[in-house]
């Protein structure tokens, strides 16, 4: 049997890279468990000290999804995606990265796969990703591009 898991991004503002990632994946925020009005509510309940809990803005009581602070796949196929403040910035390149697969692979043209990538590089900048280099070599049938979110953590779109 397959263990369950969660990916769990550190992060210095998890409102925001849940509306990144909610956007880049086709996620939706998590609504807090039942009978808990927030996240926030929640946490304080199960025993989480208030100071580890951050600020109102990342988990509070906000009905526009300000206090969420995980992401779920709404065909609940996909992981869930836990971001998680943590008071220290990101100073050294990802060990762990995602891979956003849209080009619809290897049996798809690679000039249709490259159109593909780049149509969603541009949305994903709009939502606030920057795009840092392009994975593609002459000859070799591959293209991708290697991001980062909001907060500087590294993705490729291939």
């Amino acid at each position: 049997m397959a263990t369950a898991f969660q990916v769990t991004i550190d992060c210095a503002d998890p409102a925001r890279l849940v509306r990144f990632w909610a956007e880049a994946l086709g996620y939706e925020p998590e609504p807090p468990p039942e009978g808990f009005a927030s996240w926030r509510a929640y946490w304080l309940d199960m025993g989480v000290p208030e100071e580890e809990l951050g600020d109102e803005g990342e988990l509070g009581d906000e009905g526009d999804g300000e206090g969420v602070d995980s992401i779920v796949d709404p065909e609940g196929v996909g992981p869930r995606l836990w971001f998680q403040p943590v008071p220290e910035g990101k100073v050294v390149k990802n060990r762990v990265h995602l891979d956003l697969k849209v080009s619809g692979g290897r049996e798809v043209p690679l000039a249709t796969r490259r159109q593909r990538v780049d149509a969603e590089v541009e949305r994903l900048v709009a939502a606030g990703a920057t795009r840092q280099r392009v994975l593609g070599y002459a000859g070799v049938d591959y293209y991708a591009v290697v991001m980062q979110d909001p907060e500087g953590n590294e993705f490729c779109v291939a």
